[in-house]
């Protein structure tokens, strides 16, 4: 009986990512403490976002940040506490925020490190209680160190990563991250102020039954991507979206399924960013056994040319992915050939 009060809690994010430190022989400690700082700064989050409703932090502050969207006091308070905790860690050089225009120099120009970070992916959700989230990407600075950062460090590919993660902040709080040597999941145990590991080595079902869309934009959207909708609906696969993009990529890593946010005739470059949202998420989704790519080409091989760049965003599992990209291909040669058609008709008149 006493065993089911002394059993051990589990390991602790802390002692985790010392133990896989010695999987980076090129870090002294650094990359390590810029995932502590991040935790530390997902509690401060976690906290204010429990007690939103009682705060007054709730709604919208009346603004529109940098993409054109109406911005969420919580969206201000997060971006604040993030790019504190990274200032004051001392161990990035330069952050990218979703919520900002420009690189921020953090004054720390002896940091390997720089950050790209969303601060609170679907805050909108807050007055209504549901799960919204932080994702972040990682890479080592290109420039050399003791000069301030530039967009030349700041717009790298996706595949140049060397950690990227998220927090979930839903029924519970889990932060989930990699260093290129598979996906962790760490759940947050408040009393104790600490995250846990409780779910090691996450891997995603190559074949899911879940498909992450939102309906409304149905209409909006390629021949293509409506014969791929179709094609779940006929196979009676469950429709799940829940407007939080981090909420909606954790079930379908979870239990299998996949995300898409195409093109549309309003967003007709997609509405996702690379930098923020599609490269973190990407390089979880393969570290999972998943895959991630835009409607042209694989999400971590792309080339940023600015840092509020939206792609199309097709993830999850293996073979909902592959079904969809064949269903777009499909859609692509069908167009060839009719203009092919017609310019051969156009020669002969």
């Amino acid at each position: 009986m006493l065993e089911k009060f002394t059993a051990p809690i589990g390991t602790a994010l802390d002692r985790f990512i010392a133990q896989k430190q010695e999987q980076f022989p090129f870090a002294t400690g650094e990359l390590s403490q810029l995932l502590r700082d991040i935790a530390l700064a997902a509690k401060i989050i976690n906290r204010e976002i429990n007690r939103a409703g009682l705060s007054g932090i709730e709604g919208s502050v009346g603004e529109e940040n940098v993409q054109g969207e109406n911005q969420q006091k919580l969206d201000v308070v997060a971006d604040v506490r993030f790019i504190r905790a990274l200032i004051k860690g001392e161990q990035t050089c330069g952050i990218i925020s979703e919520e900002d225009e420009n690189l921020i120099d953090t004054k720390n120009p002896k940091a390997k490190y720089v950050v790209a970070i969303d601060p609170l992916d679907g805050s909108s959700n807050i007055n209504v209680n549901v799960s919204v989230g932080t994702i972040f990407s990682i890479y080592r600075r290109r420039t050399s160190l003791n000069t301030p950062p530039t967009l030349e460090d700041m717009l790298q590919p996706g595949r140049d990563q060397i950690a990227a993660g998220y927090v979930l902040y839903g029924s519970s709080t889990m932060l989930v991250y990699s260093t290129g040597y598979g996906v962790n999941g760490f759940t947050y145990e408040p009393s104790l102020g600490e995250f846990f590991l409780s779910h090691p080595n996450i891997k995603m079902k190559e074949n899911g039954e879940i498909y992450s869309f939102n309906d409304g934009l149905y209409y909006q959207t390629s021949e293509g991507i409506r014969n791929f909708i179709e094609h779940c609906r006929k196979n009676q696969y469950s429709g799940r979206y829940i407007g939080s993009l981090v909420s909606d990529f954790h079930r379908n890593m979870l239990k299998g399924g996949m995300y898409l946010y195409p093109a549309t005739k309003k967003h007709t470059q997609g509405k996702l960013r690379l930098m923020y949202e599609c490269n973190a998420l990407a390089f979880l989704a393969e570290q999972a056994g998943g895959m991630a790519f835009s409607d042209k080409e694989r999400i971590l091989d792309i080339m940023p040319e600015s840092l509020h760049q939206r792609v199309p965003l097709f993830i999850g599992s293996k073979n909902m992915v592959k079904q969809c990209l064949q269903l777009l291909n499909e859609e692509g040669q069908e167009k060839a050939a009719k203009t092919k058609k017609t310019e051969d008709r156009q020669v002969t008149e």
